[in-house]
Formats: C-alpha cells, sequence, structure tokens
C-alpha cells in the first residue's frame, strides 16, 4: 500500500515536470524574434559605420574612403561582439 501511494506520488510529480517543460519550451515566435534580434545587433552597426565613415570621407578634398572601410570593419568587429555576449547571455 505505502509503495503504491509513493509510486502514485513519483508519477505525479514527473507529469508536472513534463507539463511545466512543455510550458518553459520556446515557441518558434520567440525564437524568431531573437534571431531577428541577433540580425539587427550587427547590421545596425556595419550601416552606422558605413554612413559615418562616407560623411567623414565627404569632408575630405579628392576620392577617399579610409573612414568608410576602416569605420566598416570596426562596425563588424563591434557588432560580431555584441552577438556574442547576446548568445553568451542565453
Amino acid at each position: 500500500m505505502n509503495s503504491r501511494l509513493h509510486l502514485k506520488k513519483k508519477i505525479e510529480s514527473q507529469i508536472k515536470r513534463i507539463k511545466q517543460a512543455d510550458k518553459d519550451r520556446p515557441n518558434l515566435l520567440s525564437q524568431t524574434i531573437y534571431i531577428g534580434t541577433l540580425g539587427l545587433v550587427m547590421v545596425l552597426l556595419i550601416v552606422a559605420g558605413i554612413y559615418l565613415g562616407h560623411w567623414l570621407d565627404s569632408g575630405i578634398p579628392g576620392y577617399s574612403m579610409r573612414w568608410t572601410l576602416s569605420l566598416l570593419f570596426l562596425g563588424v568587429l563591434i557588432g560580431i561582439a555584441n552577438v556574442y555576449f547576446l548568445i553568451k547571455e542565453l
């Protein structure tokens, strides 16, 4: 009798854990939002670097892409670092 009661409690506990795990599982929408955020963090820094570099280069007489390329690569590096830290936080 005691073993049946123990078995019943153990099964009920496992059922509760399974239901809770199913509820806590990320759904497709939350995963899509997370991946979109990662892409946005990466792309925004690259575009900002290109825009700022182009603006700085336009003030220099003659044809120059020094600032544009430098800030493009800086945006890529900082974007990669941001994505790494966002994934690591998970």
